[in-house]
């Protein structure tokens, strides 16, 4: 048996709040105290939880919706099995009345636990004073009494800082009075008293950490205000319910064919947070093994987050501008077939409910904080060294800088203005994000020197005269094209690498006349037999690169992150730059030096073509040893390829021309290809690097020599 409940706001701290984000789907089935819905005060933003265990029958809230206390956002359909014949359900029955209590009718609620029992849809008409009648009934006493008062959810995982406490023993405050002030990482705001009374004991001093449940303060109350038997009731019957929701769960998983799984972000190559810059899935969409979830962003690529499973999504944990890592849960996805779940849907209880709620208030709170953000606001590379970001910044904040203690506490520890940051919180408000992100775009960029361009800063700091902005438009038409994603993010990395690795290049050719007639040999016979593979002239540039890359395994190296040593792969990994719609690419195609040539034919057209429809995982991006960026299809004789650090070397090659040589009796015509060979100088001498590119020329001249 079963009994279908409204989910009403309970006391949100403010007259209306605003939703920001809606944690369930109709169908889900929530445990107690889990996120509804996401709000935000002027305060903080905060989860909605559910009163008890059960199915979400319906929601009648949507995002960007004003709600109060009292309001109805939803109905959910509980266990009532054992609720018969039973002391706790009048109690449950009282308590449930008490959440309902803006709307409730006087009659309905002083009625026992049968009458509440079939009038539970019409109980949400109650208002607040037969809610304190209600609960008197079960908890009256003939004096005043004792309560404890402590922090209700604050929507912090840890403790946080009391800066401030408000009332003193002996002091007679009212319901929703401050007692305590805390200050979290995103704002500062006062913890309210759930009942008027007089203060009997303050346990808080100002500089003790508090969390959900710490007791603040002992009240005293009146008789018809609350009792501890009236909070004890609730605890039994919430344990009560949990029971039967159990059993009910239990029982329903015994007897399913299905299992409910979590999927979550794989490994992507980075060792933080990126961002989510699309969501491809909605609840209910049946998909498919492989098939997209979420799209990121990261600091090579953007790439899609792949099912690992055939099912139907059951719910969604990831929002459009949230942050991701390696084991972020992206859906819950209900999977059909197979054996008896009972054992995953008990794993799933024990730990999925924690994580999910964890995620999704961490996600909810990045949600609200970043929501304003767009990413023209990031500090462009570009931008930062003019040296007029600064002045757009501070006039962007009229001087001032609006931000809460703890922010400011954050921009002390750095040495940041904040006069000279964005904010993009509400009302240009500056949040812990908008430091770090002003102090990453700091570090990222190099350090100009004076506008003199003669002021020393200090050892081993690159000192760039600052480009003096120009007004364009002053001498004729202009237009201003945004940067892909591609080009914003691959931008500052490719500018550290120029400026901080010593670049020397190395110019060559290689005759490349008899490999051409053998792969134009390879095609026609491939042609014949209609096997639809091609094999370009860039395959035979990775094997002679594998080879020499064997030879000279300092090719194949990285320099340690303390500059002392150097890490030599024993596996040979070539990036190939890609160029796609979007921007420049490097999917990495790994042991190239144990593949054949048709195989690394297949392997390259199948990555190209991954690449350029932006469908690149990201483990197709990872673990690249040396890199080939190939210009021979396109023209120029030459050109200066950037060292794709950590790597230490990259070769460039260009279009292959025919050429007079010399045999030793006569000048005959050869098709020569350009290389271009750029490595690190702190790891590569000039002799070393003249020897590689004379070695890859071989290679590509004599295809013998890949053999021995």
């Amino acid at each position: 048996m079963s009994d279908i409940q409204k989910i009403v706001v309970p006391d949100v701290g403010g007259d209306e709040v605003e939703v920001i984000e809606l944690c369930v789907s109709v169908g889900d089935t929530l445990e107690a105290d889990e996120g509804i819905v996401t709000v935000e005060s002027d305060k903080a933003s905060m989860d909605i939880p559910a009163p008890f265990e059960g199915e979400i029958v319906s929601l009648s809230v949507a995002v960007g919706d004003k709600i109060k206390e009292g309001d109805v956002i939803g109905e959910i359909k509980t266990s009532a099995d054992s609720e018969e014949n039973s002391s706790e359900a009048d109690d449950s029955k009282a308590n449930d009345s008490e959440a309902n209590d803006s709307e409730a009718n006087d009659s309905e609620a002083s009625s026992s636990a049968d009458s509440a029992e079939s009038d539970s849809e019409s109980s949400s008409n109650e208002s607040p004073k037969e809610e304190s009648e209600s609960t008197s009934d079960s908890a009256k006493s003939s004096g005043g009494n004792v309560i404890d008062v402590a922090v209700p959810d604050i929507g912090e995982d840890g403790e946080v800082d009391v800066i401030d406490v408000l009332v003193a023993v002996g002091d007679t405050i009212e319901k929703e009075d401050g007692l305590i002030t805390l200050e979290t990482d995103k704002a500062t705001m006062d913890v309210p008293s759930s009942h008027a009374g007089t203060v009997k004991e303050v346990l808080i001093s100002n500089g003790d950490k508090v969390k959900e449940g710490t007791v603040v303060i002992k009240l005293e109350v009146g008789g018809s205000d609350s009792s501890e038997s009236a909070e004890s009731s609730s605890t039994d019957s919430s344990d009560s319910a949990d029971k039967d929701a159990e059993s009910s769960s239990a029982a329903s998983s015994d007897s399913s064919s299905s299992e409910v799984i979590e999927v979550a972000v794989p490994d992507i190559g980075e060792d933080g947070e990126v961002d989510v810059i699309d969501v491809l899935v909605s609840v209910g969409d049946t998909i498919e093994k492989e098939d997209g979830l979420i799209t990121l962003e990261t600091d090579k690529a953007t790439m899609d987050v792949p099912s690992t499973h055939s099912g139907t999504v059951k719910e969604v944990l990831i929002s459009t501008g949230d942050k991701v890592k390696q084991g972020t849960l992206v859906v819950k996805l209900e999977t059909s077939g197979g054996a008896s779940t009972s054992s995953a849907k008990e794993e799933s209880k024990s730990e999925a409910p924690k994580q999910s709620d964890s995620s999704s208030k961490e996600a909810a709170d990045k949600k609200t904080e970043e929501k304003s953000k767009a990413p023209a606001q990031k500090p462009a590379p570009a931008k930062a060294d003019t040296g007029s970001d600064s002045g757009s910044d501070k006039e962007g904040n009229d001087g001032k800088a609006h931000a809460s203690p703890s922010v400011r506490r954050v921009a002390r520890e750095f040495g940041v203005d904040l006069t000279l940051v964005k904010g993009s919180g509400r009302k240009n408000r500056i949040l812990k994000e908008d430091v770090q992100e002003y102090v990453k775009a700091e570090l990222a960029k190099p350090k100009t020197a004076a506008a003199s361009g003669n002021a020393p800063v200090g050892d081993n700091v690159l000192q760039i005269v600052p480009v003096k902005p120009v007004d364009h438009s002053k001498f004729g038409e202009i237009e201003e094209q945004k940067l892909s994603r591609i080009q914003k993010i691959s931008g500052p990395f490719l500018h550290r690498n120029w400026a901080t690795i010593p670049h020397v290049t190395q110019f060559d050719e290689a005759d490349f006349t008899d490999v051409e007639a053998f792969r134009k040999e390879q095609n026609a016979y491939h042609a014949k037999v209609k096997s639809g593979l091609k094999i370009t002239p860039l395959v035979f540039v990775m094997k002679a690169v594998a080879k020499a890359l064997e030879k000279y395994e300092v090719f194949n190296s990285s320099l340690s992150e303390d500059g002392e040593s150097l890490i030599i792969k024993k596996f040979i990994n070539i990036g190939i730059a890609v160029e796609t719609p979007g921007g420049l690419v490097v999917p990495v195609i790994k042991d190239v030096n144990k593949k054949g040539i048709e195989q690394l034919s297949q392997e390259l057209i199948d990555t190209s073509k991954k690449a350029r429809e932006g469908k690149l995982k990201s483990t197709d991006m990872q673990g690249g040893t040396f890199t080939i960026s190939s210009l021979g299809g396109i023209g120029g004789t030459a050109f200066t390829p950037i060292v794709n650090a950590p790597e230490v070397g990259i070769l460039g090659v260009s279009k292959s021309e025919m050429k007079p040589k010399w045999n030793g009796n006569e000048f005959e015509p050869r098709l020569m290809v350009p290389l271009s060979l750029s490595y690190d100088h702190r790891v590569i001498d000039g002799a070393v690097g003249a020897r590689f590119a004379a070695e890859v020329a071989a290679n590509l001249t004599d295809l013998r020599r890949i053999i021995l």
